[in-house]
C-alpha cells in the first residue's frame, strides 16, 4: 500500500512538472474568457488620406527605387495615421483611425502590402482594434483583405474587409477608400 501511494505521489509529481514546463498547451476555453457566443459584426466607414499638406495623413518613408518613379512606384513605403468617418466626407464623424504603414510590392502594377490597426473610439468599441494585413490591387474596383486579430471587444478576431476607391486624386495625393468590415468577434 506504501509502494503504491509512493508511486501514485511520483506519477503526480511528474505530471505537475512536466505541464509546469510546457511551451504551449491546450486551455479550457472557460479558462481563456470565450465563454460568449461569436458574433458577426458589420462596420461601414471611410479612410482618407492625404500625403502633402499641413494635415498630412500619409508620409512617404521609402521613395520608390528610380526606375519605377513613373511607373508602379516599386519599393515606396508609406507609413499613415487616416481618420475613419461615418461619411466620404472628411468632416463627417470621426469614429476611429487607421495607424501602420503600406509598401508598393510589385513592379509592373499598383499593388500594395497593407499593414494596419483601425484604433475604434465610438461607443462600446473604444480603445479597441483590429488588425489587417493582406494585398491591395489598387486599381482594382473593389478589394478585400483579411483581418487577423484585434484586441479589447475585438480579441481572437478574424474576418475581412472590402475596399473600394470613392475619390482619387493622385496629382493632389488624396483618396478616398469606403471600408465594409465584417468580423467575427467574441
Amino acid at each position: 500500500m506504501a509502494t503504491q501511494f509512493l508511486i501514485s505521489l511520483l506519477l503526480l509529481s511528474g505530471y505537475a512538472l512536466t505541464s509546469a514546463t510546457q511551451f504551449g498547451r491546450p486551455l479550457n476555453r472557460k479558462l481563456a474568457e470565450l465563454k460568449k457566443k461569436e458574433q458577426l459584426t458589420h462596420f461601414k466607414f471611410y479612410w482618407h488620406e492625404s500625403v502633402g499638406g499641413s494635415n498630412a495623413t500619409a508620409a512617404i518613408i521609402i521613395p520608390s527605387l528610380p526606375q519605377y518613379s513613373n511607373t508602379s512606384h516599386f519599393g515606396s513605403v508609406r507609413v499613415i495615421d487616416t481618420p475613419l468617418t461615418l461619411g466620404p466626407n472628411l468632416s463627417s464623424k470621426v469614429v476611429g483611425r487607421a495607424q501602420g504603414f503600406y509598401a508598393v510590392t510589385s513592379r509592373t502594377d499598383l499593388e500594395l502590402t497593407m499593414i494596419q490597426n483601425f484604433n475604434f473610439f465610438e461607443g462600446k468599441y473604444n480603445g479597441s482594434t483590429i488588425s489587417i494585413l493582406g494585398r491591395d490591387v489598387a486599381l482594382n474596383e473593389t478589394r478585400e483583405l483579411p483581418v487577423v486579430g484585434g484586441s479589447g471587444v475585438f480579441r481572437f478576431a478574424k474576418g475581412y474587409v472590402e475596399l473600394r476607391t470613392y475619390l482619387a486624386e493622385p496629382i493632389a495625393g488624396n483618396s478616398v477608400i469606403e471600408y465594409n468590415l465584417y468580423v467575427l468577434h467574441y
